[in-house]
């Protein structure tokens, strides 16, 4: 019993495996919608019809003055537009490549079934001189892989031209007088593919097939028995001009492709037919059922003609239809491109000795050279092979015009310098505001304006007052470039009463945010704490007024909703310490280092981060100045930041 349920199950798979063999055979295709879409074509294009006859007698012109004969091998470069919606459909790149170098084959008669054109039509075969690569070059003159991907919502296109349009889900054409765009994408109603005839519009100039038809007899692809690349042949012989071989009459005897080497016929073939096959009283040879723009299956197409070979030349003589081709750069590999000009060059932190270029990053940048010089002097002093776009200036008289610029290092060229950027360092401390050591003495503060003075001795201290109108009540006071230890207090305009103080340590930075509803009056003291002062150096005073609150978080906050995880640094230029700002998309631990330009680690501490906005104060003031690199480690990912240190 149990060897008859074998023989049974046996029998069932047996049956099985036929219905599935025979589903698969059954699968019809159309070969080509060509003449269909030329025919949709004149109706959007009332000058199309006539475009076509002249470039029909311009055919026949030439083919009557150019006897065959050898001619120079012309080269058309080839953009492949990959439009998938399934994996399946996003055809690797070695398909596009096999159906290239079927194309190739095919065109020059170096196929490898030449052989089986019958002896009848094997004396007409011929090399076009036609041949076809890959772009290199994309219309802007940068490289390209001849290749475009895109993705699409489209599950099948048809000949509506959609696949022709990013806007509709497909990929816009490169210049037709330049490229054969050859669009890859799933085909509706059984497709196999169409082409536009010479004449038609730029933006729609190309070659659609069935992705699954592309490939080549060595590497094939799935839509048997239309799987060796002949759809590809098929197609761009279209799109350089041929017709179908029996004339697009149907089954009349009376149409004709314009080709006088190629038998008449009565309608196209399908599968294989057996040499020879006659029709329109044709014999003894009968149809040329082998010859590329017929409709049977891959393994039976072989051959172009001599005439169809002259026809499509005529496209490439002058004044010819694809003539412009002959002139394209998309298979001219580029250049490398010219190495940037280093471009946001801007002066930071001018002190009296010191000061900082600054500009842009330049992607494909190895170093910079950076040169700076006395306004008045033809000398440059210059640093060599940076690899940092923020550089100091040392060493400089204050008060004294300077310049600056820099060029870009890259791996096979150096650019030209930028034009000069200049500046001046500041001169020697000026104190306008004395005396104003008491509340009586305190001159009146311009708003809103940078301003320096000096606290000189020991017993010296610097009053001011201000006065806010309606209504910008609102009051911020900067206390900045400190070169001793100094404090600030704010007080009603009275002086009996402190309304707010900043007593930061050292030199850091001082400021004070009053955030008043009503117009009022105020004095505001400045003074070295001990007896802190210096006697060359100034301090720089700002005194701001708005009608918005001064907010307490405004230099902490950071963007909300990040999809990324968002690193800063405040203030920078910093002097003696920094906040650092971090939006993590997530809970977790990271480790902050600081480390100088030669990849020391000067500085860090771990912190433990909420999701969110986070912030913690780095304290710097045992660094000299300079430039550092702020890396923030998680055991995700790292970021990375500079800190420039100027004092």
């Amino acid at each position: 019993m149990a060897g008859h349920a074998r023989f049974l199950i046996s029998i069932i798979s047996t049956v099985l495996l036929a219905v599935v063999v025979s589903t698969l055979q059954a699968q019809v295709y159309h070969r080509c919608s060509s003449m269909e879409y030329l025919e949709f074509l004149k109706t959007t294009d009332p000058y199309l019809e006539e475009k076509r006859k002249a470039i029909e007698e311009f055919t026949q012109e030439y083919i009557t003055h150019s006897p065959i004969g050898s001619r120079a091998v012309i080269t058309i470069p080839v953009v492949f537009h990959v439009l998938y919606n399934t994996a399946a459909q996003n055809i690797p790149d070695a398909l596009l490549l096999a159906q290239l170098n079927q194309l190739n084959a095919d065109f020059a008669r170096l196929n490898t079934d030449a052989g089986n054109t019958p002896a009848a039509f094997a004396s007409l075969g011929a090399n076009t001189n036609i041949q076809f690569c890959l772009a290199t070059r994309d219309p802007s003159g940068n490289p390209t892989t001849g290749i475009v991907r895109r993705s699409t919502g489209v599950t099948s296109f048809s000949t509506n031209n959609a696949v022709k349009n990013n806007a509709t889900g497909g990929s816009n054409a490169w210049p037709a007088g330049s490229y054969l765009n050859i669009w890859v994408c799933n085909l509706g109603s059984s497709l196999l593919g169409y082409a536009q005839f010479p004449g038609g519009a730029a933006a729609t100039d190309g070659v659609v097939v069935l992705y699954s038809s592309v490939g080549s007899i060595a590497t094939p692809g799935t839509a048997v028995p239309y799987h060796l690349g002949r759809t590809a042949t098929h197609e761009v012989g279209h799109w350089l001009n041929l017709y179908h071989i029996w004339g697009d009459d149907g089954t009349a005897c009376t149409g004709s492709d314009n080709v006088n080497d190629t038998p008449n016929q009565a309608g196209p073939n399908s599968g294989c037919p057996t040499f020879p096959k006659l029709s329109c009283s044709n014999g003894p040879n009968g149809d040329m059922y082998m010859n590329y723009m017929d409709y049977t299956t891959d393994p039976c197409m072989n051959i172009f003609t001599q005439g169809q070979s002259a026809r499509m030349n005529a496209l490439f003589a002058p004044g010819g239809a694809r003539a412009s081709l002959l002139n394209s750069l998309g298979c001219v590999v580029p250049l490398p491109p010219s190495c940037p000009t280093p471009t946001g060059l801007a002066t930071l932190s001018v002190n009296t000795n010191l000061a900082y270029a600054n500009w842009s990053s330049v992607s494909v940048a190895i170093s910079y050279n950076l040169q700076y010089k006395l306004l008045s002097s033809p000398t440059w002093t210059t640093t060599l092979n940076t690899k940092d776009t923020i550089l100091p200036m040392s060493n400089l008289f204050s008060g004294t015009a300077y310049q600056w610029r820099v060029q870009t290092v890259c791996a096979n060229d150096t650019s030209v310098y930028s034009a000069p950027v200049s500046f001046t360092t500041l001169g020697s401390c000026v104190d306008n505001y004395e005396p104003n050591n008491s509340p009586a003495t305190a001159p009146v503060l311009a708003l809103n304006t940078d301003l320096s003075a000096q606290i000189s001795s020991a017993s010296d201290e610097d009053w001011y007052t201000v006065t806010t109108s309606a209504p910008n009540t609102k009051l911020r006071v900067d206390l900045t470039n400190l070169p001793a230890n100094y404090n600030m207090v704010l007080y009603n305009s009275s002086t009996n009463f402190k309304i707010v103080a900043s007593e930061n340590a050292g030199t850091r930075a001082e400021l004070i945010k009053h955030n008043a509803t009503t117009a009022g009056t105020y004095y505001l003291k400045i003074y070295g704490v001990a007896g802190a002062f210096n006697a060359t150096k100034c301090y720089n005073l700002m005194v701001s007024t708005s009608s918005n609150n001064f907010r307490e978080a405004e230099d902490t906050e950071l963007p909300e909703g990040s999809p990324e995880m968002v690193l800063r640094v405040i203030p920078n230029p910093a002097q003696y310490s920094v906040k650092v700002l971090i939006n993590s998309i997530e809970a977790s631990v990271g480790m902050v280092s600081l480390c100088n330009s030669s990849g020391q680690i000067v500085a860090g501490k771990q912190i433990n981060l909420l999701n969110g906005a986070n912030s913690f104060d780095l304290e710097l003031s045992s660094l000299p100045n300079g430039l550092y690199h702020l890396l923030f480690t998680t055991n995700q990912d790292v970021h990375c930041t500079k800190v420039l240190i100027a004092r």
